[in-house]
């Protein structure tokens, strides 16, 4: 993909700095983001402070009836650019990262949902839910990170739980 002119760079990146704070979500947002060459659809919600690929916002389309949420990211450019598609009626909940490789295509079939907090680097069949496992509880901490003389110190005071301390936490 041929690198655009310095106008057009400067234009994408003050067009989505507005559309990453302004209201708007089915209107404004989509709107300035349209401006800027991501292909979106009609009934398309954008949650506030939404990163859609700066550098390449051509390569994002977005069809009919997605939602994404708050502080989600899409990239389709790391170390080259690559395309993303998100299918119709897709929900991303917030906190989300969508990220794909040079020169591939990610794909977000239809009806997916995925979970708050996911990162997504492959294709997601249609009508499927992805989300992240759930935290697990790794170990006891004896001195608190947030009054520790160092880090050193916090990791030192780590005491990891026992194996059958963790079937408990499936239960």
């Amino acid at each position: 993909m041929r690198r655009k002119n310095l106008f057009r760079r400067a234009f994408n990146r003050g067009a989505h700095s507005l559309a990453r704070m302004l209201p708007g979500a089915t209107t404004i947002r989509p709107f300035l983001h349209r401006l800027r060459g991501v292909k979106i659809a009609p009934g398309v919600f954008i949650g506030d402070d939404v990163y859609l690929e700066n550098e390449y916002p051509e390569c994002v389309e977005i069809q009919a009836g997605v939602q994404i949420g708050i502080r989600s990211i899409i990239l389709a450019h790391i170390r080259g650019s690559g395309r993303v598609i998100i299918e119709k009626n897709v929900w991303i909940g917030p906190c989300c990262v969508i990220a794909v490789s040079p020169h591939r295509e990610l794909r977000i079939g239809e009806g997916a949902v995925i979970g708050p907090a996911s990162v997504i680097t492959t294709n997601v069949p249609a009508k499927s839910f992805y989300a992240p496992e759930r935290p697990k509880h790794l170990a006891d901490v004896e001195v608190p990170l947030a009054s520790a003389t160092s880090y050193s110190s916090f990791l030192r005071g780590l005491k990891p739980r026992r194996t059958s301390a963790r079937k408990t936490d499936k239960e």
